[in-house]
Parts: C-alpha cells; structure tokens; sequence
C-alpha cells in the first residue's frame, strides 16, 4: 500500500483536471492511501531563487505560505501524481509555483519514489504536451524516479466535455494499477 498525493493545479474547482484526477483517486483508493491537495485551497508564493532555503535552519524557506502544508504532505508520500490543465503549452501557474519550490535540499528529505501525471488540454494538436512531458522525464531522470504512467487528454475546453471521452476510465484504470 502506497502514500499517493494527488497535486492539482486547476482553480476550477469542479473543472475536467479535477474531474480527471478524481476518476484517478477512486482506483488508486482501492489499493492505497490517497490524498487530494487542489491548489484551489493553498496560497503558494513563487520561488525567488535567493537559495536562503539552502542555509535556513531546517531549509525553511523565508516566505510565510502554504507551501510548509505541502512539504509535509510530500514528507509522507511513496507516489506523487501531478495534475493540470494545458495552458499555454506548460501547466499552470499556481502548481508551477509549487513545483519550483521544490528547489530546496529539504526535497532529499522525501520518499518519493513514483511520479505520474494527468494533464487536460482544450487544443487537439499532436504536440500539445511535448514542453511538459520533456520536463516530466528530466524529473524522473533527475531524481532516480519510476513513472507510473500519465493520462493526457485533448480537446477538452469547457467544463463537463471530458465526461464524452474515454480519457475518466483510463484515468480510473491507471489508478488500479498502483499497489
């Protein structure tokens, strides 16, 4: 059994990223522990890269936030599951916020061993996701990570469209396979 925290990066609170990583935890549920951390409910500052965090007691960084939250969720995960709509062929800002604070040796502190990711897209173009999926692999290359795998989905605009496509049960059936 595995600690999944479920990262989403949609202010839309009942938005197809949520929709999709929802579908997600019900199977990853069957078999592990799961946790939801929607952006929706954390206010993150962006990293500044003064590398305070590098000399601070307990690589604290100095900005006051809801990252602190985070970091402990990410303290206890075995498998961290990334989730985002496409803007502007990169993820959000709001997880892009979370994600480069993560520039702090406190990340050696984590057991993090898996990552995955879902990603919802309104364009149809084949390369939708190129700049996010090389980042992706550099991350798993970078830290020694396994994927567990990914679930992309295009043309998905409005809210409600990804419940027309088939994208809800390969994101169940991805989540069945972790145990």
């Amino acid at each position: 059994m595995s600690n999944i925290i479920i990262i989403v990066g949609s202010m839309r609170k009942n938005g197809n990223t949520i929709r999709l990583a929802q579908s997600f935890a019900d199977g990853a549920a069957i078999n592990n522990n799961v946790e939801m951390v929607s952006i929706t409910n954390y206010y993150v500052n962006p990293c500044i890269g003064c590398n305070s965090c590098f000399t601070r007691d307990g690589n604290k960084c100095f900005q006051n936030d809801d990252m602190v939250q985070i970091y402990e969720k990410l303290r206890n995960a075995d498998i961290v599951v990334i989730a985002s709509p496409v803007y502007f062929y990169g993820i959000s800002s709001q997880l892009k916020a979370i994600v480069d604070r993560l520039h702090t040796p406190m990340r050696n502190t984590f057991n993090i061993k898996k990552l995955g990711l879902l990603l919802v897209g309104a364009a149809e173009l084949p390369n939708l996701f190129d700049p996010i999926l090389m980042q992706y692999q550099m991350v798993l290359d970078f830290f020694k990570l396994d994927s567990i795998g990914m679930v992309l989905v295009r043309g998905v605009k409005n809210i409600g469209d990804i419940e027309n496509s088939s994208s809800l049960k390969k994101a169940y059936e991805l989540g069945t396979s972790i145990y």
